[in-house]
């Protein structure tokens, strides 16, 4: 789970790939630099991220069998949700009832 901001979004294949500004990793079990690549499994834009647009993100770390594909996937069951500062609140009380 991180706070993001989208800077681009580009169609690769069947994927969107969206560059993500980290603003602030909160629960994550991999670590994030200060930009990331985070790829959406259709060319749909679903769900719609904006460029400039502040999120916060539960995606997952996908490495494939091989190991040669090591990448942050957002899937269907990921959360996507535009960022507020009611967002940052309940991300802090949730980390410390952890």
């Amino acid at each position: 789970v991180f706070h993001g901001r989208i800077l681009a979004r580009r169609l690769v294949g069947q994927e969107t790939r969206y560059e993500v500004e980290v603003k602030a990793p909160y629960r994550h079990r991999f670590p994030l630099v200060s930009r990331e690549y985070l790829w959406v499994p259709n060319t749909c834009g679903c769900p719609p991220l904006r460029e400039g647009g502040e999120y916060l993100l539960m995606a997952r770390r996908h490495v494939n069998h091989e190991h040669t594909l090591n990448r942050i996937l957002l899937q269907d069951d990921g959360y996507a949700r535009p960022w507020t500062p009611r967002e940052a609140r309940l991300v802090r009380e949730a980390a410390r009832s952890c």
